[in-house]
């Protein structure tokens, strides 16, 4: 895919990286179609080959690497379901949404042929009609095909965009503390690039936030210049560099299309298919190794391996007890991966009305808790939703306030947008992902300033029998479903080669 002219930019380009993103809403009860597999009953086996922890994407494709190669291989998860950040909500009166991970777009090959195996279908996002942008100085408009038309902050964008595009193609997506100027890159927030690299910082930075608050559940000043040219860079594939376009676009971007059954339907299927492999309710406390193996003490009992994957998010990671201890450059890295803030706000209505007024449901607001709206309607249509991400600075402001104030401040930003038919939803759901116990906050975990060259390195490094997985782990689509997928092949090719 060739770089798209800045003049071109989809009206998402800027704003749209929902990523992995998509975060929140709580689930009800799932339908009998797609319901929570049972996994393994009763008594946990006393030995097996390997161990996975964790039950997401990833660690569910690491078990199924490894049980279609013949190895006996246990996944263990804390929780009573399966998908970790992925998570289907079910409507009331009908249809799916999604509570977490929700997008594939080109390039997202594995989590496409993973969809692909199970035979869960995809379907456009919606994207027909006009966008719209309410700014604090120049009021509400509508727009089509590029970026907001906001005078002040265009041309710092497309030169903005250039210089990341030019950047991240510079960037080894699988060791980016090698470049010459990585630590230069590190030691700058991207907050401070724009700062630097802008004539209307304040502005252009403000709309970037709508980007940066969805896709990371952080804010520019609290992002590594480094990791953030990574992340661009990551959005490709082997034959296909990674470009901010491909990353944050609808249209032939990582926000295209959704699972029509939701994506939480491919690691329910998936784990179906594994059966006794998988053991919910199973919360790992300890890993020791020694004597030539590794006990795995959980919940619902202690197992013994001769490997391990771990593909649980970093606060998880630090909350096992270690035996030996983590190698310091592994333990730091941990500490310092910060999981972002997120959480997502949904409102139900009758009817999509937006699109009735030639609108899409998108739409960027540079104030209040609707910062970036999505329609997040099922694939019928019908009821129709819109979606608002609270991430970052504004889930600071936002997230402590009571259900009820939050709930008014998000209808007044879609009401904002979309019109005064906004107030009045039939239904108004969220959740709070820092909350979550088995999450601690989404969609993904980040480098702050001055942390990915010390630490980074370690992030595939095998401690001893251990080895990791995880969306942050992948070189490819990090942060992503796709990016979950490749981590877990990988991790399963790794301890193939050991066994």
């Amino acid at each position: 895919m060739t770089d798209a002219p800045l003049t071109d930019l989809s009206r998402r380009s800027v704003l749209g990286a929902a990523g992995v993103a998509g975060l929140a809403a709580l689930a009800v009860p799932a339908t009998p179609a797609d319901a929570q597999p049972l996994g393994r009953q009763g008594r946990l086996p006393k030995r097996v080959d390997v161990v996975v922890v964790g039950a997401g994407l990833a660690g569910l494709v690491a078990t199924d690497g490894l049980a279609r190669a013949g190895v006996d291989v246990l996944c263990v998860e804390a929780r009573r379901r399966v998908g970790g950040r992925v998570l289907n909500h079910h409507l009331d009166g009908g249809g799916v949404i999604e509570s977490g991970g929700a997008f594939i777009g080109p390039t997202q090959d594995r989590i496409a042929a993973l969809a692909k195996r199970f035979g869960v279908r995809t379907f456009l996002e919606y994207n027909d009609g006009n966008s719209v942008y309410v700014s604090s100085t120049t009021g509400r408009m509508e727009y089509s095909g590029t970026v907001p038309p906001d005078p002040t902050i265009l041309p710092d964008a497309a030169t903005l965009l250039t210089r990341i595009d030019q950047m991240a193609s510079e960037i080894d997506v699988s060791a980016p503390w090698a470049h010459p100027s990585a630590r230069d890159w590190d030691a700058m927030s991207l907050g401070e690039f724009i700062r630097r690299n802008a004539v209307n910082s304040s502005g252009v930075g403000n709309l970037i936030k709508s980007w940066t608050q969805p896709g990371f559940g952080a804010d520019p000043d609290e992002l590594s210049l480094l990791y953030t040219l990574w992340y661009v860079a990551c959005s490709g594939n082997e034959e296909n560099v990674g470009t901010f376009s491909r990353n944050s676009d609808t249209a032939d971007g990582a926000q295209e299309r959704r699972f029509v059954k939701g994506s939480q339907t491919v690691p329910i299927r998936l784990a179906r298919e594994l059966g006794d492999h998988v053991a919910l309710g199973a919360a790992v406390r300890t890993i020791e190794q020694r004597h030539g193996g590794v006990l795995v003490h959980t919940r619902r009992g202690t197992v013994r391996a001769k490997r391990v994957i771990v593909a649980a998010p970093p606060p998880l990671v630090l909350d096992i007890e270690w035996y030996p201890r983590l190698p310091t450059r592994r333990l730091q890295l941990m500490r310092h991966l910060d999981m972002g803030q997120l959480m997502k706000c949904d409102a139900v209505y009758k009817t999509p009305f937006w699109r009735d007024a030639g609108l899409n449901g998108f739409g960027v607001n540079d104030s209040g808790a609707a910062r970036a709206v999505f329609d997040n309607s099922p694939a019928s249509g019908d009821p129709g939703v819109l979606l608002a991400f609270v991430g970052g600075q504004t889930w600071r402001t936002y997230g402590p306030m009571s259900k009820d104030e939050r709930r008014e401040a998000v209808l007044a930003g879609f009401a904002a947008m979309f019109g005064d038919e906004a107030l009045e939803p039939l239904d108004y759901v969220e959740h709070d992902w820092t909350k979550e116990q088995w999450t601690r906050g989404g969609p993904t975990a980040f480098h702050a300033p001055g942390t990915m060259v010390d630490f980074g390195p370690a992030i595939r490094t095998p401690f001893g029998r251990v080895h990791w997985a995880g969306t942050e782990t992948a070189t490819y689509w990090s942060g992503y479903m796709d990016g979950a997928v490749r981590s877990g092949e990988r991790a399963a090719r790794e301890v193939r080669a050991t066994l």
